[in-house]
């Protein structure tokens, strides 16, 4: 399998070399993540004259790597491969090797899936929601209020709950997410036992059943010492694979199996040969549904990411969501399937700047442009949830409808994909050689295409200034705003700060009535 890299790399983006992985913790072991970012033969710099990455305009165009931009403003730079040229072909060229029995029978191999777990009923729902806004890093207080973590968490899960039941009933009552999840995982297990990988997969949730810490806890009891780290998300971000990560990394400082236990984090997949097809696969049968599938424009809708995550820290989810399009529409290109595509980021919330295009004004103005019909692609998600059950079957397709778009198709979420669960278990193969080894030693032989690391050395590099960052809901903000909305929506949080702290300093107010915090606490001086 010869895998390309795009003609476009964000200079946020890096490639990685693999690591010796082992949760030793002393600091001479472990070497440093070397990175390579001058290998490519072209690379596209995206160029405005505000460099704001949030203030791109969209643009339908055939040209790569010209999502939110028009082709004058895109700066094509010409380099020819360097004197890593060789190492990083080794990387980028694999073909899933015959794995050696000795990284198999050598220990008991476990695979730990990362998700972000979903409520599997509506009295979930709150509770869910709670885990959620009481993580620090979707709502981050200053320091001297973060002691109000849990019972501001508390007050938002109740105070949205509601409007999260209706979602969720209009999908069934409840999300599909672990069960497709746990579905996923019986899968790979077979595919791993019938290339000759006696494996057990682990499903471990960020903010719902099964929790990762029950996950570990049964990776544990087990008896697994060779564990291959794998989120189900195909594009890394440090908001998603990064807080799975970093959970993880807490959990594997504190216990002593843990530290002894040598594992690799396969940290995103988006660029492989089996998920490129599967994608295209499922593309190519929905166009079929349509009169004329020539017409119809493929509307890639992916999960957003703040702005600040990728311009300041950083983060390459935008670059590699970009190349993993490019990836997808050259599979179809190939297979002469010519159509015009774009690319919008959705599920923002909060005040704060998240990446554009957004994929409800990217709908509206598709119509304002005579655009008649759409195939959404949840590109960022690889099973089905509220936010392509509802959010895009529901919300986009009714905006889609009203903006004069006629016809409307959706292509399903990969889920249990024969050539995707395959490819899955091909990565983890690939990887079992990283597996407490020198990876870097020998590399052009091991051949391998999984950029791994330890979760160590992952978080080393892909979110190193993670505590300056703005959280996707911003709670304390001084300073001028760009709207209104922003505005409103600082001062509102401002508000709820205030009447938290003095609720919590008198000991009275609605929070002590409705039993959200205790009666009697002593009054603060």
């Amino acid at each position: 399998m010869n895998i390309r890299i795009s003609t476009t790399m964000s200079s946020f983006s890096s490639l990685w070399l693999p690591l010796q992985i082992s949760s030793q913790r002393t600091p001479s072991v472990l070497p440093r993540v070397v990175c390579l970012n001058e290998g490519a033969s072209h690379v596209v710099l995206q160029a405005e004259a505000s460099s704001d990455v949030g203030n791109s305009s969209i643009t339908v165009s055939k040209h790569r790597r010209t999502f939110g931009l028009s082709q004058k403003q895109s700066l094509l730079l010409r380099k020819p491969l360097n004197k890593d040229s060789k190492q990083l072909k080794a990387l980028l060229t694999s073909s899933t090797q015959d794995t050696s029995t000795s990284f198999v029978n050598d220990g008991k191999i476990g695979v730990l899936l990362l998700n972000l777990g979903g409520p599997e009923t509506l009295d979930d729902v709150q509770p869910f929601l709670f885990n959620l806004f009481a993580d620090p890093d979707i709502i981050r207080l200053p320091r001297l209020f973060r002691f109000l973590q849990k019972p501001l968490a508390q007050f938002i899960s109740v105070a949205r709950a509601p409007k999260s039941k209706e979602g969720y009933a209009a999908i069934g009552g409840g999300s599909p997410l672990r069960q497709i999840t746990d579905d996923q995982a019986k899968e790979l297990r077979k595919a791993l036992y019938d290339k000759n990988v006696p494996a057990e997969v682990y499903v471990g949730m960020r903010y719902w059943h099964p929790f990762t810490e029950e996950a570990i806890e049964q990776i544990k009891k087990d008896g697994v010492n060779k564990l291959v780290v794998l989120p189900l998300y195909p594009q890394f971000s440090i908001s998603t694979s990064g807080s799975s990560l970093r959970l993880l990394e807490s959990i594997f400082r504190e216990d002593e199996y843990l530290v002894n236990m040598q594992h690799t984090v396969i940290p995103s997949w988006y660029q492989r040969e089996g998920y490129i097809k599967a994608m295209a696969d499922l593309i190519e049968t929905e166009l079929r549904s349509f009169d004329r599938p020539e017409k119809v424009m493929i509307f890639f809708s992916a999960h957003g990411v703040p702005v600040a995550y990728v311009e300041e820290a950083g983060d390459p989810y935008k670059a590699e969501m970009e190349e993993c399009v490019d990836l997808i529409m050259e599979e179809l290109e190939r297979r002469k399937i010519n159509n015009s595509y774009t690319l919008a980021y959705q599920s923002r919330v909060g005040p704060v700047e998240w990446l554009k295009p957004y994929t409800d004004e990217t709908i509206i103005e598709l119509g304002e442009k005579g655009v008649k019909s759409l195939l959404a692609v949840p590109i960022s998600f690889v099973s089905e949830h509220i936010e392509t059950l509802e959010e895009i079957d529901v919300e986009y397709k009714e905006l889609a409808l009203k903006s004069g778009i006629e016809k409307w198709g959706r292509v399903p979420a990969l889920g249990c994909n024969p050539t995707f669960i395959l490819d899955l278990a091909d990565a983890v193969i690939e990887s079992l050689p990283y597996v407490g080894a020198m990876a870097v030693s020998n590399l052009e032989a091991r051949q391998s295409l999984v950029p791994l690391g330890s979760v160590e050395e992952l978080l080393a590099t892909y979110d190193s200034q993670r505590r300056e960052l703005p959280a996707p809901v911003t709670v304390w903000e001084w300073g001028f705003t760009k709207s209104a909305e922003t505005w409103n929506g600082r001062a509102a949080m401002l508000a709820v700060i205030v009447l938290l702290f003095l609720e919590v300093s008198t000991g009275e107010g609605f929070l002590h009535q409705w039993g959200v915090l205790p009666l009697h606490m002593p009054v603060l001086p």
